[in-house]
């Protein structure tokens, strides 16, 4: 069951039809006996293949007494649907109620709102170009406002198969700022430590040019000087004035 619900993810909608259809195919012309937990898994591939629900990454999200926030709520069917029935819910410890609901038509068509409980709440999703999004706005925030808020989908045409998504709203009075102190000292440390290397390393780069071309120039005034010894003492090898050959 864990390799198909890995499946589920990365196969895609007409990958895992296919895998459905493998199923039917096998349960009519059946094999030598499997695993059975595989062969389960076959069977069950159309429901894995059904509704989906998401209100993005964030468990929670923060937002500031009296500002506005968009609860976002996204869903998705590799059957398609047609008269899909959703609504937006909040609950907290005291209350519960239906804030607004609707249905969509097909997915040419945008939400049309049956019922809304608030006058702040603004549906701002559509479900045209499969953008499948029926989230809503939020404004005029109160710290009332903070509890769950669960988005439900039901999907007519999967045999009024449903799913849900919830997402806690925290109304504050002010977002805490994160403090970045820390992390500029180190910053500012780490980049003082290597401008500092890179400066050694460019110094002594200099004095090691310096010492090799110092070194050369002595050895070019060693040799200039030997070689004015030999032509004073007229060595072998050396510019000694040359005599003229004698007349006989």
């Amino acid at each position: 069951m864990l390799i198909l619900h890995d499946a589920m993810h990365t196969a895609g909608c007409e990958g895992l039809k296919a895998l459905a259809w493998q199923g039917r195919t096998r349960s009519t012309y059946p094999d030598p006996p499997e695993d059975s937990a595989t062969l389960h898994g076959l069977f069950l591939l159309p429901m894995y293949l059904s509704l989906e629900v998401s209100v993005g990454k964030a468990t929670t999200i923060y937002a500031i007494n009296g500002s506005a926030i968009l609860l976002p709520c996204t869903f998705s069917s590799c059957y398609g649907f047609e008269n899909l029935y959703f609504r937006w819910s909040y609950n907290n410890s005291e209350t519960s109620r239906i804030l607004i609901d609707g249905i969509v038509k097909n997915d040419k068509s945008d939400p049309k709102v049956r019922v809304k409980d608030d006058d702040r709440i603004t549906l701002e999703g559509s479900t045209k170009e499969k953008m499948n999004n029926i989230s809503i706005l939020l404004s005029d925030l109160e710290f009332s406002d903070t509890g769950r808020y669960t988005c439900f989908v039901r999907n007519p045409k999967e045999k009024d198969l449903n799913n849900s998504a919830t997402i806690f709203l925290q109304v504050v009075d002010k977002l805490e700022e994160v403090d970045n102190t820390v992390t500029l000292i180190i910053l500012a440390v780490v980049g003082g430590v290597i401008g500092l290397l890179v400066c050694i390393l460019l110094l002594k780069k200099l004095i090691t040019f310096i010492l090799k071309k110092t070194r050369e120039k002595k050895k070019e005034c060693l040799v200039s000087s030997s070689g004015n010894d030999n032509t004073e003492n007229g060595l072998p090898g050396s510019k000694a004035e040359e005599k003229p050959p004698t007349k006989v």
